[in-house]
């Protein structure tokens, strides 16, 4: 460099990554026709079932999943932080129906609801083998 000429300025420095891989367990056949929305640090990112690897800022990061059919359901939230080139697994499973949350958390999570879903068939059997008994028993 000749002299009397200064260096040049130093390229602006990156912010520190990491990475939050979302697991959304189930599919459209398995879980809900409508994709869960996700939002991290209260900023909408595109979602789909399955693994996805979302880049977020090294520290602190809040991440929200709801689903929106005719009401909001499923909603569940969790807090991690993640240091620079880490990644965080965090697994979510959306609710059987409508009026419950959903689960979220660092590994695999059950399905909430499922024990009403149980219920419910359970329900329906019993009416269909009392209709039927009744009718055999009428005839």
């Amino acid at each position: 460099m000749p002299p009397g000429q200064s260096m040049p300025p130093a390229p602006p420095s990156q912010p520190a990554v990491g990475t939050i891989r979302l697991t959304i367990q189930g599919s459209i056949w398995t879980a809900n026709a409508i994709t869960p929305r996700v939002r991290i640090n209260g900023y909408p990112v595109p979602s789909r079932y399955g693994v996805q690897d979302l880049p977020v800022y090294a520290g602190p990061n809040h991440l929200d999943i709801d689903t929106q059919w005719m009401r909001t359901y499923g909603q569940a939230g969790i807090d991690t932080s993640v240091a620079p080139g880490q990644v965080v697994e965090v697994w979510y499973a959306s609710p059987v129906h409508q009026f419950a949350r959903g689960n979220i958390g660092f590994t695999k999570q059950p399905r909430p609801g499922t024990g009403c879903l149980w219920v419910g068939l359970a329900a329906v059997a019993l009416f269909c083998v009392l209709a039927l008994l009744a009718d055999v028993l009428a005839g």
